[in-house]
């Protein structure tokens, strides 16, 4: 019988590694998986490589994670906003690494990992700092960039229900990278307010199949589901 459910979000993390590439879902806070995140920092593991849309908001999350010191380098579009107080002064002590991609190209690099793709040619960047150094070509008269797939050991993201076999449904904006960044880690986790029984989740509304997750963790608060 396959059942991918945990039992709590530190047992769901508990083979993340010092090292480790991360990816984690979230567009600013909308659709961030802020209990595993937690239970990451709880593990006290470093040296991490973190993939996001951002590096962080205010005291929660991928800011948390920085705060603590464990992001060796991150991977992310947003690097600086009003609130992204631990990424600046990480930053400015050189205690972090920054590779700053445009957003689409973050989401093609990633989704081209998904498809197992070798690389791709992208427009965005071209003529620019952000693509010293990088292979260029001329296609049909235009100019693209070549850019390789951003892969993952981990992926850790945030739906609104699932089932046993990993299928998940997302609530709105919240689905955001979590789709992509499941098909492109080797281990995705994904946290949600409600594991139902199989044959609930209508499979014409399933946006990431099971076969791209390896465990779901039912997260709650005060016995009442976290929204996701």
């Amino acid at each position: 019988m396959i059942d991918k459910a945990i039992d709590g979000a530190a047992a769901a993390v508990a083979d993340i590694h010092d090292g480790a590439s991360v990816m984690i879902g979230g567009f600013g806070t909308a659709g961030m998986p802020d209990e595993l995140i937690d239970a990451l920092i709880a593990r006290g593991v470093g040296d991490l490589t973190i993939i996001n849309n951002n590096a962080g908001n205010g005291e929660h999350g991928v800011a948390a994670l920085i705060r603590e010191g464990r992001v060796r380098k991150i991977v992310c579009s947003f690097p600086r906003q009003s609130d992204s107080h631990h990424f600046d002064a990480a930053y400015r002590a050189g205690k972090i690494e920054l590779e700053l991609v445009p957003q689409g190209n973050l989401a093609a690099r990633i989704q081209a990992a998904g498809a197992g793709l070798g690389a791709i040619f992208t427009p965005t960047g071209y003529g620019t700092l952000l693509a010293e150094g990088k292979e260029v070509r001329e296609i049909d008269g235009k100019h693209y960039v070549l850019e390789y797939p951003i892969h993952a050991d981990f992926a850790l993201i945030k739906a609104h229900k699932g089932d046993r076999w990993g299928n998940l449904v997302f609530r709105k904006t919240a689905r955001n990278f979590g789709p992509i960044m499941a098909m492109a880690a080797k281990t995705t986790i994904a946290q949600v307010a409600q594991i139902v029984p199989l044959g609930d989740l209508d499979p014409e509304v399933v946006v990431t199949p099971g076969i791209f997750v390896q465990r779901v963790v039912p997260i709650v608060s005060d016995n009442i589901a976290i929204a996701a």
